[in-house]
């Protein structure tokens, strides 16, 4: 029994000289503080008011347009938010809603709660690309932290996404992504040097309805509300009026009957239904 129990001290002494180990291999002091929330600054389009246009291939271009038309119409534009689709990458970082940033030894979270919750895991623990992975809207991000100027403490973040699925888009205006989800998002995450509550994404995508990679930064402001009020937001078909029937989009009024969403929007197919439309 005497042998037991030293064999258990023994072991718990082991836990504890792990426990403190892995304690101090997390020097929180060598991350920039990211913590609290953050809160958009500015228009979240990818295009700006007198900016550059989009670089889109022509194929794109007329997508694009097309989309802005239907919404001048009354429609959706193909916005997958408009029927509950989770954002995606890029356009979870539009940061429409307040964004939180956790940041962990091996993992960076980063949750955003609009249209419905949302996270995205940065795996920083120097991990290769899986050979096989189920694709999601936020899909699969691996980053590195960068200490640019030598002095022991990480400056920013620099992140890749791949693996994503659709349908995505870069923002709410319409403004598409390609069909085939081969999208690959880099960006760096990075403090303002001279004022630690501005955090900016660089963000820079690289997609086949693009001409070329396309960069732009997105600014955020940390809220210094010790307690900010945090919200949560779950898209369904319960609280969601508009329903997608073929290639069409309907509205659902308050009496659950179907209305055009559209000036002379043609009806939906009704072939399988007995009774005669009226």
């Amino acid at each position: 029994m005497p042998c037991s129990r030293s064999i258990g001290a023994a072991a718990l002494a082991a836990a504890l000289l792990l426990t403190g180990s892995l304690a101090q291999a997390f020097d929180e002091s060598k991350y920039p503080d990211l913590k609290g929330q953050w809160v958009r600054v500015g228009n979240p389009n990818w295009v700006q008011p007198g900016g550059p246009k989009a670089p889109l291939t022509p194929e794109y271009q007329k997508i694009f347009e097309a989309n802005q038309a239907d919404m001048a119409k009354g429609g959706t534009g193909g916005v997958p938010s408009a029927l509950c689709v989770p954002q995606g990458m890029p356009m979870m970082m539009n940061i429409y809603d307040p964004m939180e940033i956790i940041v962990s030894p091996d993992i960076t979270y980063i949750l955003i709660s609009h249209v419905n919750d949302s996270y995205r895991r940065i795996y920083t623990d120097a991990r290769d690309w899986p050979k096989e992975t189920d694709a999601t809207y936020a899909g699969y991000s691996i980053g590195k932290w960068i200490d640019e100027d030598g002095d022991g403490k990480y400056d920013a973040l620099e992140v890749e996404t791949r693996d994503l699925k659709g349908p995505r888009m870069f923002d709410a205006t319409g403004l598409p992504l390609a069909d085939d989800n081969q999208t690959v998002v880099k960006e760096r995450i990075f403090l303002d040097k001279s004022n630690p509550n501005i955090l900016y994404d660089r963000i820079t995508v690289i997609d086949h309805a693009l001409t070329q990679p396309w960069t732009i930064t997105k600014k955020a402001e940390r809220n210094l509300d010790p307690r900010p009020e945090w919200i949560s937001q779950i898209c369904t078909a319960v609280d969601n009026s508009l329903v997608r029937i073929g290639s069409e989009t309907y509205f659902v009024n308050a009496d659950g009957l179907l209305m055009p969403l559209k000036k002379n929007q043609t009806p939906p197919d009704l072939r399988f239904f007995n009774s005669p439309q009226k």
